[in-house]
């Protein structure tokens, strides 16, 4: 496997990350543009707040894990100085989005515009000896944990009492956005923040019976037969689980990484488009016409966090299956996705595997997913695989 990293690593520095630093930083107003043609051209001058964030995020981390250059921490600071001066509204909240010149566009409805700040702030405040960054990051973090249970508050359209379902999508960024900034937090917050996430997802979002993590449950982890209960998406599942390879690693705890690997297995599989390959957008969990028009669509995130948690639980196990769907991701990401005309990847796919946007960035995609999956693909790709094939548990 570590034939592969050296492709990931090039991938990363020489194809995308050079893409982002000549396109999509707003020099006259601030932030950054993240509506990017195939050639980088602005087509769109929004600016969105989730976005802003994870780009924050993913020039800090590289400051901080590979190497200190100049340009990166400067890319950080650039869009950290446009946040902090219109990201939030008066209570602290973030928005989802603002135009070119930072004024608000849309209410902070969003939650993930909260996450996805925080993530960024805690990993500038790694990089640089700005004490504020860290405040950012903790009392976000803080408002993220109040509005927890109604992520939406006074924007939520859903009428309370007659079919209230817990979403699977918080507890699985906050797996991860616990694990990036806990420097800025209390330790003791983080360790039982992260012992109940691996309990939703693996006692309530994940069920058995059906060998996949669900979307959206009842408060109590029972199943809801309707379109939002009986929906899956495969690209979640498979990110939330090297998120949670990640914890059990931490904790040294084989027997969830036992479990977390076969379910990857059992998820790669299900969604797996076995007439035209890759990795279906959304499926019904019981064969029922699917609600998301997109939902036959192949998505550039998807792919590319399942390439991250094939290699993973190869690299954690041994089990030839995970490297056998990594080569068979691998072969299908680089082939469908990857520009090396003009760098980065094309999002967006048609079920057969034809570009169906040219775009490179958009309300949706930014600098994020594909260099950070390239990045922890060249580190785990890099590593000697640490145990022998062992058998995966069925129970």
């Amino acid at each position: 496997m570590k034939k592969y990293s050296d492709m990931y690593r090039d991938e990363l520095f020489q194809n995308v990350l050079p893409f982002w630093m000549k396109h999509s930083k707003d020099e006259e107003c601030g932030g950054y543009f993240t509506c990017l043609d195939r050639q980088g051209n602005v087509f769109d001058t929004d600016k969105f707040m989730w976005l802003q964030g994870r780009q924050i995020w993913m020039f800090s981390m590289l400051y901080n894990n590979v190497e200190k250059r100049q340009e990166w921490l400067d890319m950080a600071e650039h869009g950290a100085r446009f946040l902090q001066q219109y990201g939030r509204d008066s209570q602290g909240n973030w928005y989802f989005s603002l135009n070119r010149e930072g004024k608000p566009l849309v209410q902070p409805y969003n939650i993930f515009s909260d996450c996805f700040a925080a993530l960024g702030f805690g990993a500038l405040s790694k990089a640089s000896a700005n004490n504020s960054y860290a405040e950012i990051a903790r009392s976000t973090f803080e408002n993220i944990l109040k509005r927890s249970s109604n992520t939406k508050g006074q924007y939520n359209k859903i009428y309370p009492g007659t079919r209230d379902l817990k979403n699977f999508a918080l507890p699985m960024i906050l797996s991860n956005l616990s694990q990036e900034i806990e420097d800025t937090l209390d330790r003791s917050v983080v360790d039982g923040l992260v012992k109940e996430i691996v309990h939703e997802v693996m006692d309530i979002f994940y069920r058995p019976d059906l060998g996949v993590i669900l979307e959206n449950v009842y408060p109590d982890g029972s199943f809801c037969d309707s379109f939002e209960g009986r929906v899956v998406n495969p690209g979640h599942n498979l990110e939330a689980i090297w998120f949670l390879l990640d914890i059990a690693v931490r904790q040294n705890d084989e027997m969830l990484i036992q479990r977390l690997v076969k379910i990857a297995l059992d998820v790669i599989e299900y969604g797996w488009d076995k007439q035209y390959g890759g990795i279906f957008y959304f499926m019904d969990v019981k064969g029922a016409p699917v609600q998301q028009l997109e939902w036959d669509q192949k998505l550039w995130w998807v792919h590319v966090e399942a390439l991250v948690c094939m290699a993973k639980a190869y690299q954690l196990t041994g089990d030839n299956r995970c490297k056998e769907w990594f080569e068979r991701l691998h072969e299908y990401t680089w082939k469908h996705f990857r520009d090396e005309q003009y760098g980065e990847w094309f999002g967006y796919l048609n079920r057969r595997g034809e570009v169906l946007l040219e775009l490179k960035g958009g309300k949706w995609k930014g600098c994020f997913h594909v260099p950070r999956g390239l990045y922890q693909l060249w580190q785990t790709l890099n590593a000697e695989v640490k145990v022998e094939k062992k058998e995966i548990i069925t129970t």
